[in-house]
């Protein structure tokens, strides 16, 4: 995510913003300028608020020519909890918020979003809900959103890591599976790295329920879910990609340097992060995340807390993410240029 300021006063401000805390500007975020502007500055463009400002928190605003009445992230949602069911309306207002984060950065990478892709965020209250992907549509249970339950999810199935966001970002993988490996001369390849895609689904998940990964899965996948089928290994390491992507961006937009400490004589931990990290081969990028991931979690165990980033990834893993990150560059470097 980039750093964000207050276009009246300079305030640093967040993601999420719709009012400065400093000057009381009014704020809101234009998806074509992929910025936070000042609306009442002299000389803005009439913008229009997004008719979920109140019921998800939204602040992407609508520019002239935009269908109405939603702006371009909440108009994706194809379904949500009706009006009557004040739980799931938060829950809703929570995947949102996550769900704006996975656009801007898509937006941000320069990778299409299709008139075929939608999303459906529907509360399992009254009925089980099945997060997954079907043909472009994509299914989040709003209980995910709910920290306690999320956690109790996470442990049962023995996960390091189980955020809102993540799922967003996995079935997304999904999504763009057809686009950047099915319908490219790299298929091939990606068999070779994930697997043959034609295994059985049904089957393949079945049997991953019953038996559970193999014990040697650390070696070639990010994640145990990764080991099911060769599409779920695809989605969780380009769900992983845009993890390292997005906290990198961050990372240099706030100007982070890890120098040290030297971990050997003539050996220590340094790392620069970059603003063009998507621009960069995997290589640059890998060079750049370890470091800055040992610190992230010796920062978390100072604060009593477990690793923020719970993950060991070794060489064959690190194969598989640079694979994802060059078929993303691939479609992002045909694509239009991005706004700046």
């Amino acid at each position: 995510m980039r750093a964000f300021t207050c276009g009246n006063c300079g305030q640093l401000l967040f993601f999420e913003n719709t009012l400065c805390l400093r000057c009381s500007a009014r704020l809101g975020f234009v998806p074509s300028q992929l910025e936070i502007v000042w609306l009442d500055e002299p000389g803005t463009p009439a913008l229009r608020g997004c008719a979920n400002a109140s019921l998800a928190q939204c602040n992407w605003m609508l520019e002239q020519g935009d269908p109405g009445p939603l702006c371009r992230s909440c108009r994706l949602t194809r379904t949500r909890p009706p009006d009557d069911d004040p739980d799931g309306l938060a829950a809703f207002a929570e995947a949102e918020a996550a769900k704006r984060r996975l656009i801007f950065q898509l937006l941000d990478l320069g990778l299409p979003i299709g008139d075929d892709l939608r999303f459906d965020l529907l509360s399992s209250r009254a009925e089980p809900v099945l997060t997954g992907h079907d043909d472009g549509l994509i299914t989040i249970d709003l209980g995910e959103s709910d920290d306690a339950r999320r956690e109790q999810r996470r442990a049962e199935l023995g996960e390091p890591y189980r955020t809102m966001l993540g799922h967003f970002r996995h079935e997304t993988g999904h999504y763009y599976w057809p686009m950047l490996v099915e319908r490219t001369d790299e298929l091939g390849r990606a068999r070779s790295l994930f697997g043959d895609d034609r295994l059985d689904y049904e089957s393949a998940l079945q049997h991953h329920y019953e038996e559970g990964p193999p014990p040697d899965w650390r070696e070639r996948c990010v994640s145990a879910y990764a080991t099911m089928h060769p599409w779920e290994d695809w989605a969780e390491t380009f769900a992983h990609c845009l993890h390292i992507l997005d906290t990198l961006q961050t990372a240099a937009a706030f100007g982070l340097v890890v120098a040290g400490p030297e971990a050997a004589p003539g050996d220590s931990l340094s790392s620069v992060p970059a603003h063009d990290a998507a621009e960069r081969p995997f290589d640059a990028i890998i060079a750049e995340w370890l470091p800055l991931t040992y610190v992230l979690n010796a920062l978390n165990r100072s604060m009593g807390q477990d690793d923020l980033y719970p993950f060991t990834l070794a060489p064959t893993v690190i194969e598989k993410l640079a694979f994802a990150h060059d078929r993303v560059r691939a479609v992002t470097r045909r694509a239009a240029p991005r706004a700046p």
